[in-house]
């Protein structure tokens, strides 16, 4: 029975410093300069960023969130499902831009891996998606599901696009809703940052 307790002790213990360790990051995070902030959320390529979100009329700190989110900046990024660039586009994704998009460059999938054409097609896409579902959580949600999966989710009921609650989104796609939660959180910060 006393070892019993002592193990229970020792859970609680645990937890408490837990929680305490993360408050502590909680406040120290949010005490941190803006200027030091800019750091962890940096505008790189804000040429081609800026460019195209004006073309495209996404908001440009919305890309940022995405690319941090994506590829951490990294323009050779490549995930384990094939994913590609600043954007993480996928071959599908590179497929419907290439087959709208009017740029006469003749660009091949490899291509992606360029800063200024990851961005391009990449703004687009999100661009294409915002006009199909009319809000930043879920063209995201589109973005990292599928536009197939997140209209489903709408038409029977999953979701509200009137009354979005990402905690209805089922739980074999939680990845889904973890990655709009990091996105939407990302731009609020750009948002703070830089507005």
């Amino acid at each position: 029975m006393a070892i019993r307790a002592r193990r229970k002790n020792r859970g609680t213990v645990f937890l408490v410093v837990l929680v305490i360790l993360s408050v502590i990051a909680f406040v120290v995070f949010k005490s941190i300069p803006a200027f030091l902030k800019k750091n962890i959320y940096p505008k790189k390529y804000s040429e081609y960023v800026k460019q195209y979100s004006e073309e495209y009329d996404i908001d440009e700190n919305f890309i940022y969130a995405v690319i941090k989110t994506e590829s951490g900046f990294d323009p050779d990024a490549r995930s384990s499902v094939g994913a590609v660039g600043l954007m993480q586009l996928m071959p599908i994704a590179f497929e419907e831009v290439s087959n709208n998009i009017d740029d006469n460059k003749g660009l091949k999938y490899s291509d992606m891996y360029n800063p200024e054409y990851n961005i391009m097609y990449g703004t687009w896409y999100l661009d294409y998606l915002y006009k199909q579902f009319g809000s930043y959580e879920l063209t995201i949600a589109a973005y990292h599901a599928g536009m197939t999966q997140v209209r489903g989710w709408l038409y029977s009921g999953v979701l509200d696009e009137n009354n979005l609650n990402l905690d209805n989104i089922p739980s074999e796609y939680s990845d889904t809703r973890h990655y709009i939660n990091k996105v939407i959180s990302a731009y609020k910060e750009y948002n703070r940052l830089y507005r």
